[in-house]
């Protein structure tokens, strides 16, 4: 397996890669995660939430070893704190996979009559979200190679601006899921209300943070 300090050599964004595809086993296996709500089967719940921290403890020693062969050379095509700013986010798509799946697993929780189509919807655009943050890291290599820009730039702009319009369709959609959850407020406990709100919350940061993460990576375009 190649060392960190080895894929540095290629790229600083070979690393950076590395550890946007360990992040995305944390949040991919949310599917699964909410299948098995869905199914009321606690046991497996707490199974994927096992796996997802485990997944999210791998992405954290990659972020570490990172952070610690980090080159110090003038020369990087960006500098230090864009890297390691870029690093922190996709750091926080993984906690917050792991928070979703953590907080799914608290107890047995039940998805109301016509809950279960507008959630499948949310989760899916934010998921769709978070892949098109994904294909932006992806591409960073080949915008080294172009010297940040040209053709190259121009895609991956029209890239984070897709990022963008998924992320508002998201929140319209949660939008709607949240006006089905205070419709339904009477029919749950206190405790209950609560707990569904936060994972709605949560699951509408995975759009967010991707956002984020797409503007970051613009904004470092700019910078060039």
């Amino acid at each position: 397996m190649r060392s960190i300090a080895n894929l540095f050599a290629r790229s600083p964004f070979t690393p950076l890669r590395k550890h946007m595809e360990e992040v995305a086993h944390c949040v991919h296996k949310l599917a699964t995660l909410f299948e098995a709500v869905y199914n009321q089967d606690l046991p497996q719940v707490r199974a994927v939430c096992q796996e997802i921290q485990s997944y999210e403890h791998e992405a954290d020693r990659t972020k570490n070893d990172i952070r610690n062969h980090l080159p110090k050379s003038l020369f990087m095509p960006i500098n230090r704190g864009q890297l390691l700013e870029i690093l922190s986010m996709q750091d926080t798509l993984a906690d917050n996979a792991e928070d979703i799946s953590v907080l799914c697993s608290l107890k047995e929780l039940t998805f109301f009559p016509g809950w279960k189509e507008v959630f499948d919807a949310f989760l899916k655009k934010n998921l769709e979200c978070f892949d098109e943050a994904l294909n932006i890291i992806k591409e960073l290599h080949d915008l080294l190679e172009s010297s940040f820009g040209g053709v190259e730039a121009e895609k991956v702009i029209t890239m984070v601006e897709r990022v963008a319009f998924t992320e508002h369709e998201a929140d319209m959609i949660q939008r709607k899921l949240l006006s089905l959850l205070f419709n339904s407020e009477n029919e749950l406990s206190v405790s209950t209300f609560f707990l569904w709100q936060n994972i709605f919350e949560k699951v509408g940061e995975i759009a967010n943070i991707s956002e984020a993460l797409a503007n970051r990576v613009r904004m470092t375009l700019e910078l060039k």
